[in-house]
């Protein structure tokens, strides 16, 4: 190993890094001692994805941690939500291996305490970081004088019956959906979770294999939906959904093979939760999503409140306001019901129910969700962040009819459109989003705000 700093692995959520040159077994089982030390646990549950180098970093965790006398049960293959559910369903922290969409190269550790709360930057991993680096400077701590078990449990079953119990699918039509698993972990997951219902499945890339053969396992790069988009054309499919690597995230395309953007998703699944909350409840959505979001949820009865993009950001509120369901712009959905923690495949079996319970196709369904013309997602290099910012504040902050706030970046907003641009915390970019009414207003704001920072 290199010098003792991790600083290049681990990231504000998680670890992650390319194997052996940035981490292996060896620090593996330091990260596993170093875990179960900064969250105190006496048991914890360890699963991973089907990298080729997953296994093996799984089971050194499970020795670290074992080694400190902490009982580990082994859930072998899984979805990082399949992980969460273990953690939250046995009470116990968990680790879960995975580089989710990352080349095959990669691996990472993503960890949680009992019931799925998450270990980030400033909830315990900078602890662990700083505990593997003081270990490989010194050599590891001494062993427990009893060493902890290490066993076996199969969870996919309970998952999959759990994920069930949250969504009525008892009495939806028959219907015939295209699945790409990009040779990530939904193909482990998908056919049990499906089982029963009536869906006519096809699947793409079930085969499970982290060199990714046919396309980079990342559903937010429109290239690896095209495969998807021809499939479900192909077949006269009512559907189509993607899976990122980790099984996650889930992309949906309608019966045209257009993609349903995951804000109209969000709306979708936030009207569901209310209606089974009695019309009541916390919606969260990140200020990067849809402004049908907030609309919707207040026409169903429902408080929308507005966070900052991150996971660690919703997972927190969700936990501070009991907050029934949250949605991302990148497609991660949280459930109060699966312990604030995010699962796509919940998402999915919500997007089934509702295109199974009526009869129209899932475009005009999730047409009444996508009220706005969004720009998408725009990166500029820029040399200094603040100081773009401070410029395009100086454009828009002297005018009577639009309002600015700072929650995230800087959010500018007028009475049919809105943009935010925010600094990347990696790199030297800014990232603007703009949405409007209309085609012609988003693109006027979009290029006027584009000129400034590229200027």
């Amino acid at each position: 190993m290199a010098a003792a700093d991790l600083s290049q692995i681990v990231k504000a959520y998680d670890v992650r890094g390319v194997v052996p040159d940035q981490w292996d077994e060896a620090l593996a089982e330091l990260f596993g001692a170093a875990f179960v030390q900064v969250t105190e646990a006496t048991a914890i549950v360890v699963g991973h994805d089907m990298r080729p180098s997953s296994p093996g970093l799984s089971r050194a965790f499970a020795r670290g941690a074992a080694a400190r006398g902490v009982d580990v049960t082994e859930i072998g293959l899984c979805s990082t939500d399949q992980l969460y559910y273990a953690s939250g369903a046995l009470g116990l922290p968990g680790a879960m291996f995975t580089a989710s969409h990352n080349p095959a190269q990669y691996n990472g550790i993503k960890m949680c305490r009992a019931g799925a709360a998450p270990v980030g930057q400033d909830t315990g991993l900078s602890e662990i970081r700083e505990l593997a680096e003081r270990w490989l400077q010194e050599g590891a701590p001494e062993p427990a004088a009893t060493p902890g078990t290490i066993t076996t449990r199969e969870t996919l079953s309970d998952y999959a019956a759990h994920l069930r119990s949250l969504v009525d699918l008892t009495s939806i039509r028959p219907l015939k959906v295209v699945v790409d698993a990009g040779n990530g972990m939904g193909g482990h997951t998908v056919p049990t979770v499906f089982e029963g219902l009536p869906l006519t499945l096809v699947p793409m890339y079930f085969e499970l294999d982290g060199t990714f053969p046919n396309h980079e396992a990342n559903p937010l790069d429109p290239a690896n939906l095209v495969d998807l988009q021809q499939r479900v054309r192909a077949e006269s499919a009512d559907l189509g959904l993607a899976f990122d690597g980790d099984a996650d995230r889930c992309f949906v395309v309608d019966e045209n093979g257009d993609p349903v953007s995951p804000s109209a998703i969000t709306a979708l699944v936030a009207v569901r939760e209310l209606a089974r909350n009695g019309g009541k409840g916390t919606v969260i959505h990140n200020l990067i999503t849809s402004r049908t979001v907030p609309e919707v949820v207040r026409e169903n009865g429902g408080t929308p409140v507005r966070t900052r993009v991150g996971h660690s950001f919703i997972k927190a509120e969700m936990a501070r306001s009991g907050a029934i369901f949250g949605g991302e712009h990148s497609a991660h959905f949280y459930f109060k019901d699966f312990w604030n923690a995010d699962t796509g495949m919940l998402a999915a079996l919500h997007v089934l129910a509702a295109l199974g319970g009526q009869s129209g196709p899932l475009s005009s369904l999730v047409d009444q969700y996508d009220r706005y013309v969004g720009s998408g997602e725009i990166n500029s290099t820029v040399a200094d962040q603040q100081a773009s910012l401070a410029e395009i504040r100086a454009a828009y902050g002297d005018r009577g009819d639009v309002t600015l706030d700072d929650l995230d970046g800087l959010t500018v907003t007028g009475a049919d459109w809105w943009f935010n641009v925010r600094p990347s915390n990696t790199e030297p970019l800014l990232r603007l989003n703009a949405e409007a009414r209309d085609e012609a207003t988003m693109t006027k704001v979009r290029d006027e705000v584009l000129a400034i920072i590229r200027a």
